[in-house]
């Protein structure tokens, strides 16, 4: 006899899930029963995770977004609700990193291509989600935030911004959708060793004059339960907030990071030009 799963036939969008957060979230989600559609950009890369998943048993799509394309989102979104009956879980992984400098010397285009892909992407797709939950009055919305949006890291102003705004549009879709039986919530992850971390390690590690491994280390720390996370971590918590047992939590911001709140260390001074 076969063990229940959680998330038997519902039908979930994972954005940015070529790699990363993003994939072991849409396995997770697999694994408990759910058919996980991949959205993200790299289309190629999303096709291979998406063959990685399916050769472990697991049922899965692959569709190419651009989640700052708002007509894209929403033609998407719609076609796959007419497709499957419905869009039951939305879980908004697809997100950017900056590089790491001073905010008096962050660019607009940095500033805007943050901003567009954590805020702006994130904001569509739970607009084009909502529109069609809303209507059945059912599913489940979890955003990937970050600690940096609760407790700001010098030196990446634009994606702690990003991540404080995707906090407050949690919250505040969670109330608006609420008397609809939708939940929002949001995960925010603490240190996770992804290529995402890895890039801002080598350039932390490069601006305090130290090396990599010492960044790393230094990090790993500095985490009460005194390791990097996995994206296992992540995922589960992520997967928990989709399932009925979670159905009494909305608007909540989970925070995964082994105790560490964030960190508040101020950069040394630098010559100005």
């Amino acid at each position: 006899m076969n063990e229940a799963r959680n998330l038997e036939a519902k039908i979930a969008v994972v954005t940015g899930a070529a790699q990363g957060l993003g994939k072991e979230i849409a396995r997770q989600l697999a694994t408990e029963g759910a058919y996980v559609i991949l959205a993200d950009l790299q289309i190629e890369k999303a096709r291979g995770a998406a063959g990685e998943l399916t050769s472990e048993g697991l049922v899965v799509g692959v569709h190419g977004l651009d989640v700052t394309n708002s007509a894209q989102v929403d033609d998407l979104f719609d076609s796959i609700a007419k497709e499957r009956g419905a869009i039951d879980i939305l879980i908004n992984s697809a997100g950017l990193g900056q590089d790491v400098c001073h905010t008096v010397e962050l660019s607009n285009d940095d500033w805007d291509r943050v901003i567009s892909v954590n805020l702006t992407g994130t904001f569509h797709t739970c607009r084009a989600a909502g529109r069609l939950m809303r209507e059945r009055e059912s599913g489940a919305i979890v955003n990937l935030a970050s600690i940096n949006g609760q407790n700001p890291a010098a030196l990446v102003a634009a994606y702690n911004a990003s991540k404080a705004a995707v906090i407050s549009l949690t919250k505040t879709l969670a109330l608006e959708l609420a008397p609809y039986n939708v939940r929002v919530n949001a995960v925010s992850p603490g240190p996770v060793y992804t290529d995402f971390n890895k890039k801002v390690m080598t350039q932390r590690a490069k601006g305090l004059g130290v090396a990599e491994e010492g960044m790393i280390e230094r990090v790993r720390k500095a985490v009460p339960l005194g390791r990097w996370g996995e994206p296992g971590d992540i995922a589960g918590a992520v997967t928990f907030l989709c399932e009925e047992r979670a159905s009494w939590i909305t608007g909540e911001v989970l925070t995964v990071s082994g105790g560490l709140t964030g960190v508040s260390a101020a950069p040394t001074k630098q010559k100005c030009d």
